[in-house]
């Protein structure tokens, strides 16, 4: 079952049990799925407009001086449900510390694709550039 698959029947359970806040952010999700030139959506699309919205959401809460109201915050976290879960800081310099060579490459930047090429969505862009620069 695809991750659009998953999401759109979570969307029918939402609705039979009344649960408004779930239902009302799954069909804002739904809405961005649409947008997209497909039907069918695969699971890295998914994860890519997932990944949009909840930055979105989490610029908004910074812009309104983390006073966003509880409902802003069960919307990012209905969001972020369907994300999977990121490596840790431990987990990416462990793989690091085993796999790469810093003698292959020119700087230790340029390590920065075969780490993200491994953990894919798995990892956050921004934390593996933060520890590269600790090398």
């Amino acid at each position: 079952m695809t991750l659009q698959q998953t999401i759109k029947k979570d969307l029918a359970a939402a609705m039979k049990a009344r649960d408004e806040a779930r239902k009302n952010a799954i069909r804002v999700i739904m809405g961005e799925f649409a947008r997209t030139a497909g039907k069918e959506i695969s699971d890295e699309e998914a994860v890519r407009i997932l990944k949009k919205l909840a930055k979105s959401e989490r610029e908004t809460a910074d812009a309104m001086g983390k006073s966003g109201k509880i409902a802003d915050a069960e919307y990012l976290r209905i969001i972020e449900s369907y994300l999977p879960q990121t490596a840790d800081e431990a987990e990416i310099r462990a793989w690091i510390d085993a796999n790469i060579d810093f003698s292959q490459f020119k700087n230790k930047m340029q390590a920065m694709r075969p780490i993200m090429a491994h953990f894919g969505s798995g990892a956050d862009g921004e934390t593996v550039k933060k520890i590269l620069q600790t090398y």
